[in-house]
């Protein structure tokens, strides 16, 4: 593997049981030129085809199969990993098999990853403001052949609440949802700074998932202002995509 590659990852900082392994790529490790530079494994975003197929190869290092990749469309379909088809239209998957890796694609939307105290399914969530709105972390736990009350929560990098500027119909869109939401906008004139994390947290909690790790000021994982880590969408517009993996092995 790349030294690189590895000295840049991120390894959640949450008690998973030991056959639950996860970790977050961020900018650094890869073969993709600027705008892209360096570990882009978006498929998507007009990167040279041939880089994202090196990034993914030296990320497939890291992992006991091919990670089962997404269309991302900012929903809240979740699929089962192990028996989904090639590239699904989707924004979370989950799994209770081992060596099958779920991955989500972030560049300011929050990555969350979940897994159960016992280490029988796990989950990676694309989890955009509309995605989170609409319900995809409801839809993943829900789908988890688990009991909510046994699952933790790793929140990675995002772009922060002191970064992420909205206008009043996506304030109102949560707060129509749950008035404990307008906790997480701060007003900044016309418009408003929302904290994704805080608002994860909320729909994590309503969902009975109180165990929750990551995403934390202290943490310091802003996509937005930490240029030398992270891609960001809204800082460059044309830029890559990080992943957040997570799977089962076997005891």
């Amino acid at each position: 593997m790349d030294q690189t590659l590895s000295q840049s990852l991120i390894s959640p900082h949450w008690p998973a049981p030991k056959n639950v392994h996860a970790y977050q790529t961020t900018r650094l490790g890869g073969v993709s030129a600027a705008p892209y530079g360096s570990m882009n494994v978006g498929d998507h975003v007009s990167d040279n085809p041939l880089s994202v197929v090196r990034n993914r190869q030296l990320l497939n290092q890291l992992v006991p199969t091919e990670p089962v990749w997404m269309t991302q469309v900012h929903g809240t379909h979740a699929i089962d990993a192990a028996t989904s088809r090639c590239i699904e239209k989707a924004d979370a998957s989950f799994t209770t098999q081992a060596n099958v890796v779920c991955a989500a694609m972030t560049a300011d939307c929050l990555p969350v990853l979940l897994c159960d105290n016992a280490g029988t399914a796990v989950a990676a969530i694309h989890a955009g403001w509309r995605g989170l709105c609409h319900g995809v972390i409801e839809s993943t736990v829900n789908e988890m052949p688990v009991a909510c009350n046994q699952l933790m929560a790793w929140l990675g990098p995002a772009i922060g609440p002191s970064a992420f500027e909205v206008g009043s119909d996506v304030r109102e869109a949560f707060v129509k949802q749950d008035s404990q939401a307008s906790l997480a906008f701060e007003p900044k004139g016309a418009k408003w700074l929302a904290d994704l994390y805080m608002l994860a947290k909320l729909r994590l909690n309503a969902c009975g998932v109180n165990a929750i790790y990551g995403g934390s000021i202290d943490e310091n994982y802003c996509t937005y202002t930490d240029e030398d880590r992270f891609f960001s969408y809204r800082r460059d517009h044309v830029t890559g995509r990080m992943a957040s993996l997570i799977w089962l092995t076997a005891e």
